[in-house]
């Protein structure tokens, strides 16, 4: 899974996945290990499903995502809040 999500991250390219019993429409921005040695998923959610009832930033525990699909679509922009280095992780595998 690591090198789907570095391929759609480097191509900025949307992802849809299952996660907590929903699915979700996400623009993937980093992933790494974080301080619990999860691996993670720093993303923004887009469309779909969400406990919140809200859409923006969330950072996504790699092992509980399934059917995850890489979409043709493409995002073309950084989201003006994005900071590189995400400080929720303690090693970044990639990142935009």
């Amino acid at each position: 899974m690591i090198a789907l999500l570095t391929d759609a991250i480097q191509s900025q390219l949307l992802i849809e996945f299952e996660y907590d019993g929903g699915l979700r429409v996400v623009e993937p921005h980093c992933h790494g290990t974080s301080s619990k040695g999860n691996h993670v998923l720093r993303a923004y959610q887009v469309d779909g499903y969400s406990s919140t009832g809200k859409m923006g930033w969330k950072l996504y525990d790699v092992s509980k995502i399934t059917s995850i699909t890489v979409q043709e679509e493409k995002f073309l922009t950084l989201r003006p809040d994005y900071s590189r280095g995400d400080k929720g992780m303690v090693s970044i595998y990639h990142e935009l």
